[in-house]
């Protein structure tokens, strides 16, 4: 069975730093994308790792803050969440995909696998 975990998320204050993985079981996905939802909003794209395609990068509006990378030996994508705000509240979540291509790799209706989520939550 394929499952997508998500992990590492909680309680953080503002200016600090949060770190997310996500593992994938039953199947090694080309490329891993991380989106997030905060309540009442749509789900907004945040960063991409993609060995088939070599693309890595992270959302404009989040570089410099953010970090993705992927520990292939763990099958894991990290997102390294640093100097985080209070809008950065939201669930994060991670997609994969061994098919989707560059141009579609921010829009979440690319993606047929996904994980549960995890809440991440920076405190003011």
């Amino acid at each position: 069975q394929v499952q997508l975990v998500e992990s590492g998320g909680g309680l953080v204050q503002a200016g600090g730093s949060q770190r997310v993985s996500c593992t994938a079981s039953g199947r090694t996905f080309s490329t891993v994308a991380w989106f997030r939802q905060a309540p009442g909003k749509e789900r907004e794209f945040v960063a991409v790792d993609s060995r088939r395609t070599g693309t890595r990068y992270v959302t404009k509006s989040m570089k410099g803050r953010f970090t993705v990378s992927r520990d292939s030996a763990k099958n894991a994508v990290i997102l390294q969440m640093n100097s985080l705000k209070s809008e950065d509240t939201a669930v994060y979540y991670c997609a994969a995909s061994n098919t989707v291509i560059v141009s579609q790799m921010e829009s979440p209706s690319a993606y047929s696998y996904w994980g549960q989520g995890t809440q991440v939550t920076v405190s003011s």
